[in-house]
């Protein structure tokens, strides 16, 4: 699938618990995608593993926000079979580069085997699995100054899928404490812009669908609300209530 493709309104959440039962209920749910939050939930390389298992099993694209952006974890990650990745921290034109160069095999620097799940064990034959490797969806996440000033560029590389705006560590870059401050949602509504004209998605989290329906109205399509942890916490305090 190209990575200029442009969802509309996919909606999906973050996943923050290292069960793959979880992955089998949020696809049965319906969502369009999820992601597995390698950032800030503990995840070992075997966890996501079977949670991909999961995920494929119910046909739910999962991508992975990998911990860091070194080779070797964007590697095995990608081995796994994932659909995409969200990438923290692209803070410059030559990072976003750099990560892309890493997801590719021709013209880039992933390192091919036919072994893994993403070539189907080795029945797809190294011209068919580098073709599916090539299609791997990268989100880069704009979240400080310096990602602000360069979303243009780092939208216009070929191989970004779009931009999903960090709001917090957007507004702690702004020394602010707060996600909702004008200027960060002046500089989320000029980031949306960029990628709308850039043909590319338009990213972010949101805790509600009423602040999905807000950022979409600024221009965003593909929408992270909040986590299997929040659902699971938000249903047992409608319980109580």
């Amino acid at each position: 699938m190209s990575s200029s493709h442009t969802p509309v309104r996919a909606i999906g959440t973050f996943i923050k618990t290292a069960a793959p039962q979880v992955v089998e209920v949020l696809g049965g749910a319906g969502l369009h995608f999820a992601v597995i939050d390698a950032e800030h939930a503990p995840f070992d390389r075997t966890t996501i593993d079977m949670m991909v298992i999961a995920a494929r099993s119910v046909q739910l694209p999962v991508f992975v926000r990998i911990p860091d952006k070194n080779a070797s974890t964007i590697q095995w990650v990608l081995d796994l079979g994932v659909e995409g990745l969200l990438v923290p921290h692209v803070d410059t034109v030559d990072e976003a580069r750099s990560v892309v160069a890493r997801t590719r095999f021709i013209d880039g620097e992933r390192g091919f085997s036919s072994s893994p799940r993403f070539a189907g064990y080795g029945a797809m034959g190294m011209s068919k699995a580098i073709e599916a490797g090539e299609g791997t969806r990268i989100m880069c996440q704009i979240e400080s100054r310096a990602a602000c000033a360069a979303a243009a560029d780092i939208a216009a590389i070929d191989g970004v899928m779009g931009l999903f705006i960090g709001r917090a560590d957007l507004a702690i870059s702004f020394g602010l404490t707060d996600s909702r401050a004008p200027e960060v949602i002046d500089a989320t509504v000029d980031v949306l812009d960029i990628a709308r004209r850039s043909g590319k998605t338009g990213g972010v989290a949101a805790g509600s669908l009423a602040e999905c329906a807000e950022f979409e109205a600024m221009g965003a399509n593909w929408f992270v609300v909040g986590s299997d942890q929040s659902l699971l916490r938000k249903g047992a305090e409608a319980l109580v209530a």
